[in-house]
């Protein structure tokens, strides 16, 4: 696993970490999460302060209410806060999870949750993230909802969210954290932590262990 070395108070701020536009952008209201010091090649960080699940109740892409606590409890859940019109990360990372995933048992492929929350609720609709998400992997739970509830979830992991706006193209974009948070099944705290460079074999690599909440 990576693990980073730590300050002198030995605490990382995880909104310091890797944001896209998808964009940059700074949030000082994150929590601390605390991580181990020493050094690796591996993409996995693990934390040795765990981030509580976010009490989270928005929208799935049938319209139905979904509260992630609730619905996720007991699963091993991986978390990505992104939106359907990213250009790169997003896509990428959804993808790289979902190739993943089929090489795990069929069993632990319908025990994992992979949610996929909405950065950019104007545009993306039930309807819209779900068109999106069937193109990647149909049983992906796209979320959308209130985008301050949003941001407060999201903060709560120490990603930062921001209001979707206009480059100075005059494009819409949605600057935001590129995280991806795994919750363990059997603390249903999240206690891995990966960012956008993890890639296909990583996923490949790590899912049996986080599908029993092991460390990676």
């Amino acid at each position: 696993m990576r693990k980073k070395t730590l300050a002198a108070a030995g605490l990382l701020t995880a909104a310091t970490l890797a944001l896209s536009a998808c964009g940059a952008g700074d949030d000082g209201d994150a929590p601390v999460a605390v991580v181990s010091g020493g050094s690796s090649t591996k993409a996995a960080t693990v934390l040795d302060r765990p981030f509580e699940k976010p009490d989270l109740v928005l929208t799935d892409t049938h319209g139905r209410k979904y509260d992630l606590r609730k619905e996720t409890k007991g699963h091993p859940t991986l978390v990505y806060f992104g939106y359907t019109h990213c250009p790169d990360v997003c896509p990428a990372t959804m993808s790289n999870i979902a190739v993943a995933k089929k090489a795990l048992p069929a069993a632990e492929r319908n025990d994992l949750r992979v949610v996929f929350v909405t950065t950019d609720p104007g545009r993306d609709t039930p309807a819209e993230l779900g068109k999106w998400l069937k193109g990647i992997d149909p049983r992906f739970i796209g979320l959308t909802g209130d985008f301050a509830a949003v941001q407060r979830g999201a903060r709560s992991l120490g990603i930062s969210v921001e209001p979707t706006k206009k480059d100075r193209n005059g494009k819409l974009v949605s600057v935001h954290g590129t995280q991806v948070i795994a919750f363990s099944p059997k603390t249903d705290a999240g206690y891995v932590l990966y960012g956008e460079g993890a890639t296909v074999d990583d996923y490949t690599r790590d899912l049996p262990k986080l599908v029993e909440g092991a460390k990676p």
